[in-house]
């Protein structure tokens, strides 16, 4: 069972790594508030409202761990492209919590919550729109080229998860899909783009590009526990979404995939039903939400295997793999949680 030991030396490391990020970080915010002049006045103060919002900022993280942050010119690119990503990540959201249902979002209300879902969708979409262009600005066109190509991945995600709502039985190579489609996906270009616009050859890229993919799948599939066994008051966050809006997400599936028929059949008509309580006990019960943590900690052994990969001449090998700890420092608490639950 996955049951990693607190070290001392790693929450260290990761300290240090926060504090590293403190001055592209305060660069993108500074890059972002000048953004919301860009909007029509009508709408700035919505604009204004997701960015104040907008959380803990990974994939920011991602483009700065990984690009060459000392040289000045190539310093003030990955601000922008950062900026780029983290612009479609928000209207994600925004689209996210109107099909969801969602009331909160970082202990805030979403947009659709406070201000109707039809400004939602509008929103989201102008969101989309200024990533693109931000994105048109660059000298080479690679850039615009992979954001438009991330952007339409990750709505077909979100499709391809609504189409399934309701399929508690999804097999879990589509489930795998579907995270690399909706999270892996921004999580890599994130890293792509970061050694893209630094120079690297494209075999470092391509070697970026597949760990970001896979950290952005554990890390979904991680949020797909919390959904059921997480805090609210601490993830900040509507939870229990996903059962309510019909989401086949791992735990689900792992138990599905038992292929014991009491399980199966008990599960159903509790799905059926909306029972959400015998529901959460079925899980518990086969233990389900262990085997979960020890499948999202495999995923994360796999990303963190490919980041090996990485000549260690390249800094973003090691500053990429502080940044991995995270997840696992992540699942560890879950982990605890549910032990003393």
């Amino acid at each position: 069972m996955f049951n990693p030991k607190e070290n001392p030396a790693q929450k260290q490391s990761i300290e240090e790594l926060q504090a590293r990020l403190n001055r592209p970080m305060a660069e993108l915010t500074r890059f972002l508030e000048n953004q919301v002049e860009a909007f029509e006045p009508q709408i700035r103060f919505l604009v204004d409202y997701c960015l104040k919002n907008s959380g803990k900022r990974i994939r920011p993280s991602l483009v700065f761990l990984t690009g060459k942050t000392d040289d000045p010119e190539i310093f003030k690119n990955l601000v922008q492209v950062s900026a780029v990503v983290e612009m479609v990540h928000l209207a994600t959201l925004v689209h996210d919590d109107i099909l969801d249902g969602a009331d909160r979002r970082r202990g805030q209300p979403t947009i659709s919550a406070k201000y109707g879902q039809h400004t939602a969708v509008l929103l989201g979409d102008a969101l989309f729109s200024h990533a693109l262009h931000l994105a048109s600005q660059f000298d080479t066109v690679e850039v615009c080229r992979l954001v438009s190509k991330s952007t339409r991945r990750v709505c077909s995600g979100e499709i391809l998860q609504t189409f399934r709502r309701g399929d508690w039985k999804l097999d879990q190579e589509e489930y795998l899909e579907m995270l690399d489609m909706k999270t892996g996906e921004l999580f890599s270009i994130s890293t792509h783009l970061g050694g893209l616009l630094s120079g690297y050859s494209s075999y470092d890229c391509e070697i970026l590009r597949k760990f970001g993919s896979q950290l952005g799948i554990a890390y979904q599939a991680y949020d797909d526990l919390t959904d059921f066994i997480g805090d609210e008051t601490k993830i900040g966050k509507t939870l229990g979404t996903d059962l309510s809006t019909g989401k086949a997400t791992l735990p689900l599936i792992q138990l599905f995939q038992m292929k014991n028929q009491d399980a199966t059949d008990q599960m159903t008509e509790a799905l059926e039903t909306a029972n959400e309580d015998k529901v959460r006990f079925l899980l518990e019960t086969h233990g389900i939400f262990e085997v979960g943590l020890d499948f999202v900690a495999q995923l994360w052994n796999d990303a963190v295997e490919t980041l090996s990969e990485l000549p260690d001449t390249l800094t973003a090998k090691e500053e990429l793999n502080t940044i991995s700890q995270l997840l696992r420092m992540k699942l560890d608490e879950l982990e605890r949680s549910q032990l003393s639950a």
